[in-house]
């Protein structure tokens, strides 16, 4: 499931990320969500927060997600990753070098300092 997550600046999506994804969520939460921003203003932001009980991202999840990160790449000032999943922060630790905006992780623990950065 993807919940937005409200109360931070009007040029940045944020997401709570739980349980089951499929790609129905993200055809009818994230990418509108993405897609308004972006034709608002130009430029944004991302903020993802994985909950601890995330279960699985089904295999439409995993095209859509990078189907929207294709068409939407150069619309990216910054994205924070918030999660406890090792494998998942390590990958985004190795990938952000060669990703031409910055990307943070943070631990559940720091949602609201990613929340803060990603506001800034």
């Amino acid at each position: 499931m993807i919940e937005i997550i409200q109360g931070l600046p009007e040029n940045v999506v944020a997401v709570h990320v739980s349980g089951e994804v499929t790609g129905e969520d993200y055809s009818k939460v994230l990418i509108p969500a993405v897609e308004d921003k972006i034709k608002k203003h130009g430029k944004i932001r991302m903020l993802y927060h994985l909950d601890r009980d995330l279960e699985w991202f089904t295999l439409n999840a995993i095209l859509e997600d990078a189907k929207i990160g294709i068409r939407s790449f150069t619309a990216f000032e910054k994205i924070a990753l918030v999660s406890d999943v090792d494998w998942m922060n390590s990958a985004v630790e190795m990938l952000k070098f060669v990703i031409p905006f910055p990307v943070k992780t943070y631990s559940n623990e720091e949602l609201s300092e990613a929340k803060a950065w990603v506001s800034e």
